[in-house]
């Protein structure tokens, strides 16, 4: 079995008096997002460097909030986030050069604003980084050797890699994601961790279902697939994202936000088809909206009298949010994460359990529902 590795979203404020320098880089907002957990900047993210910057020089290091830096710029004078100090690696002409982005390394944090550790490239072929919360939805589903099981939005293949692992990689483990390079992705995570049960393929799952009622590929691992087919699913779905940190590059509308309740529903119908009586299918997303979230499980409760909900094992989030018509019982058997972090007692009085535990909870926004099939 490979081990998934979690790693909480939480930064650490540096105890060193990090200060900002005269030479100032910028960086695109995912770039900046990446820094903060702890990476060094790649040349595709910078934006802006001055105008004489060469290898060996030290910079400050800042993150553009809004989008509004011009590539290639020599400063910039828009809304921006400190983020640390580095030592440039590379010279901002081969940064810019002619033939377009280079790859690699251009500049190497060495006095980050925020001390997080990177993990990037530690032993690659014995673990994947995931979030607590992404962990703990595995462990949820609860997968068991030879079981046929389907990851409905699988990229970048985290959830998936676990789920094949905790069936000890006996069995079936079909993993969907309609965009080509993402499903590569995930069969290069599958491989470097030498789990040969999963079957990914670049497919939209909404179409999972098979309309001919006399083709049966119950033994096959190519989607479409006949009704009942799996007896676990796991639809980890699409959603806004409002529950990952750090993150600087959220500009959705309200309007793009709600344009994600119906996407869900359509998937959701369609992994209520292929679930075999008696199976179990977990929702989860790393959104904290009641709309994505509790709504949707009042909604499929209502649509689909063949689902109750279950208690989760483990249950180390809070229960679900009130405001969706669920009763106290039902929203005791959610699982909502959420970014906080509280110590009741000192510190000193708690056992190494108790704070490991209460420590984890301050993640990513997240959540979880589990249902079973009549």
């Amino acid at each position: 079995m490979k081990l998934v590795t979690i790693m909480p979203m939480v930064c650490k404020v540096s105890s060193r008096d990090v200060k900002v320098l005269n030479a100032e880089v910028i960086v695109g907002a995912q770039c900046g997002s990446a820094v903060l957990r702890g990476a060094h900047v790649f040349a595709p993210g910078v934006l802006s460097a001055p105008k004489f910057m060469k290898v060996g020089d030290v910079v400050s290091v800042f993150s553009d909030v809004e989008g509004r830096c011009t590539r290639g710029a020599k400063d910039f004078q828009g809304k921006k986030v400190y983020l640390g100090n580095g030592v440039c690696v590379m010279n901002r002409c081969d940064i810019f050069c002619a033939e377009g982005p280079v790859r690699g390394v251009a500049i190497r944090m060495e006095d980050a604003l925020y001390q997080s550790p990177s993990f990037d490239g530690v032993l690659p072929n014995e673990m994947f980084l995931q979030n607590l919360p992404s962990v703990v939805v595995g462990h949820v589903l609860g997968p068991r050797p030879g079981e046929r099981i389907l990851d409905m939005c699988a990229a970048p293949g985290g959830k998936t890699t676990h789920i094949a692992a905790l069936m000890a990689n006996q069995g079936v483990v079909v993993a969907l994601d309609k965009i080509k390079s993402k499903v590569e992705k995930i069969s290069e995570n599958a491989d470097a961790l030498r789990l040969h049960c999963i079957k990914a393929h670049c497919y939209n799952s909404i179409q999972a279902v098979c309309s001919d009622l006399t083709h049966d590929s119950r033994t096959a691992d190519t989607p479409p697939f006949p009704e009942e087919s799996f007896d676990r699913i796991l639809l980890d779905a699409p959603c806004s994202g409002l529950g990952q940190r750090p993150n600087m590059a959220f500009n959705y509308s309200v309007k793009e936000v709600c344009s994600y309740q119906p996407l869900q529903r359509k998937l959701f119908r369609t992994a209520v088809q292929l679930l075999k009586k008696g199976g179990v299918l977990v929702y989860s997303t790393c959104t904290v909206t009641l709309s994505e979230n509790e709504e949707q499980v009042a909604w499929a409760l209502k649509t689909f009298p063949c689902l109750t909900l279950e208690p989760q094992e483990p249950h180390l989030g809070s229960q679900g949010m009130p405001g969706a018509e669920l009763s106290c019982d039902q929203r005791r058997l959610l699982q909502r994460f959420r970014p906080e972090l509280s110590w009741h007692g000192a510190p000193d009085s708690q056992t190494s359990e108790d704070l490991l535990l209460k420590a984890n909870t301050d993640t990513i926004g997240f959540f979880i529902a589990k249902f079973s099939k009549r």
